[in-house]
């Protein structure tokens, strides 16, 4: 009978493009732009949401805080990839992996929800647009936004909780650039970035 090796993977490796040395300074270029695009974009828009006053409705509202986790989603993820293609040492540790898919995770659940806000939101101006600002009022709205973090966070502990009990056979070598366990993939399907 074999005995299985329970011990704790505590560090990644981050492989990412490293067969491509060739192409790094321009992939590096390019995904510094993206990055800053979707940044100033998101940044922008939440700004002006809050600055012009006409733009305090439960549509604008709700569409701020969706370039808000947009822009967390982004940063969850790419400053570490971007620092990846110039380091040497790609490790990551296993409390850094879990901090960024808590994050990513907060972010992409809090995304969904905000959708479903908004998509109620647009069902409530369409289909009953002479009651909707008894049916839609900022609490509502505020309430709804609140209901959308909450669900976020607890959706990213209980994914976060999971990834205490790796199993046994952890690869250490991580072709991605962002770090989440086999375990995690296999059972909730997240699909690789860029690999």
């Amino acid at each position: 009978m074999t005995e299985n090796n329970y011990s704790l993977t505590t560090e990644f490796i981050l492989v990412g493009f490293s067969d491509h040395q060739d192409l790094k300074t321009l992939l590096f270029l390019v995904f510094s732009a993206i990055y800053l695009v979707t940044m100033v974009g998101n940044l922008g828009l939440l700004v002006l949401i809050y600055m012009e006053r006409r733009l305090h409705t439960p549509m604008y509202i709700f569409l701020g805080n969706l370039a808000l986790m947009d822009s967390c989603c982004s940063s969850a993820i790419t400053p570490k990839m971007l620092q990846n293609f110039f380091t040497v040492d790609r490790k990551m540790s296993l409390y850094e992996c879990m901090a960024q898919f808590y994050f990513l995770c907060f972010a992409e659940t809090a995304d969904c929800f905000l959708l479903a806000a908004m998509a109620y939101d647009r069902y409530v101006a369409i289909c009953n647009p002479l009651q909707y600002h008894t049916m839609m009022s900022k609490k509502l709205c505020l309430q709804m936004t609140t209901g959308a973090y909450i669900g976020g966070s607890l959706h990213s502990m209980i994914h976060i909780g999971f990834l205490f009990r790796p199993p046994s056979h952890a690869q250490q070598k991580v072709k991605r650039f962002h770090s989440s366990s086999r375990y995690t993939n296999t059972i909730y399907h997240i699909i690789p970035i860029l690999s």
